[in-house]
């Protein structure tokens, strides 16, 4: 049996980024051999997966791209347990390796995202026998559209992206682009369920207003006006939780809406907001 030096092992942590003792143990099993000794250690990082399977990933990192003039949107969460992990370069190195497979394969869910890439798959599990942690490649989407753009933000410390679709934008970006960065500020930090009213889930309508029909009865109100009381409150409700509703967090004297209905009138355009993704961190997947 081939004697296990100290360079070899400093030579397999410097390739795998394992403890010592792994490597050390890793070397003894291979009989010294550099290459079998790293597809030992990877094989440890895939039980090391299994192991971590029941922790909870809830630290991690949001990141986005806009491509393609503005015409496609990709925001991606890739997760992890703690937040020293979630800042370590070899975690955001290996979320920006995810960000960009995604780019270029355009898989459908996170399995056909890994099934396609045997690079990534083998990445995620040295990573896995590095770190010692779960880390989980929670959600992703990729958007596109043809007539409008695309905006995106991050906000500092990367637990909070979003992605914001702007329909009827070609050619008006250089006028709308401050408008359109603060729309996706305003999502960030005012948490819209839906851009619409008449996007907001019936069983969630239904939920509110029987609640507020409640909160009446007990406040003493007559059951015949049950009904208008609760429709009063449940505009409140819109105006809270649809981003084209909301008070516009730059200027509380407007909504949303009437920023982009100012821009429209000023410039004999039909800008529309399609759509929102918000990803934040320890928020229900969707």
């Amino acid at each position: 049996m081939s004697e296990i030096s100290a360079a070899m092992v400093k030579q397999l942590r410097d390739k795998t980024g394992s403890g010592m003792m792994d490597c050390k143990k890793a070397l003894t099993e291979a009989n010294g051999d550099i290459e079998k000794a790293i597809e030992i250690l990877r094989k440890k990082g895939a039980a090391v997966a299994a192991k971590r399977a029941e922790k909870t990933a809830n630290e991690g990192i949001v990141l986005t791209k806009i491509l393609n003039d503005g015409k496609t949107g990709v925001i991606v969460e890739v997760n992890c347990e703690t937040d020293f992990v979630a800042n370590s370069d070899d975690f955001i190195k290996f979320a920006n390796e995810v960000l960009d497979a995604v780019i270029l394969a355009r898989p459908k869910d996170v399995q056909e995202l890994f099934d396609g890439n045997t690079e990534l798959k083998n990445k995620y599990t040295e990573l896995l026998g590095k770190i010692g942690e779960k880390i989980e490649v929670s959600r992703f989407s990729v958007e596109e559209m043809e007539n409008g753009t695309f905006v995106d933000y991050v906000h500092p410390g990367s637990k909070l992206g979003v992605l914001i679709a702007l329909e009827n934008t070609n050619g008006l970006m250089d006028k709308f682009g401050t408008n359109g960065k603060d729309i996706a500020m305003q999502v960030a930090a005012m948490k819209p369920i839906c851009t619409y009213r008449e996007e907001v889930p019936k069983e969630i309508i239904d939920k509110e207003t029987e609640i507020y029909k409640e909160l009446a009865r007990k406040e003493g109100k007559p059951e015949n006006i049950l009904e208008k009381i609760a429709t009063g409150r449940l505009n409140k409700f819109y105006q809270e939780n649809c981003l084209v509703e909301q008070m516009f967090i730059k200027d509380n004297s407007k909504s949303v809406g009437d920023l982009i209905k100012e821009f429209n009138a000023s410039n004999g355009s039909q800008v529309k907001i399609k759509k929102f993704r918000r990803y934040h961190l320890g928020d229900e997947k969707k």
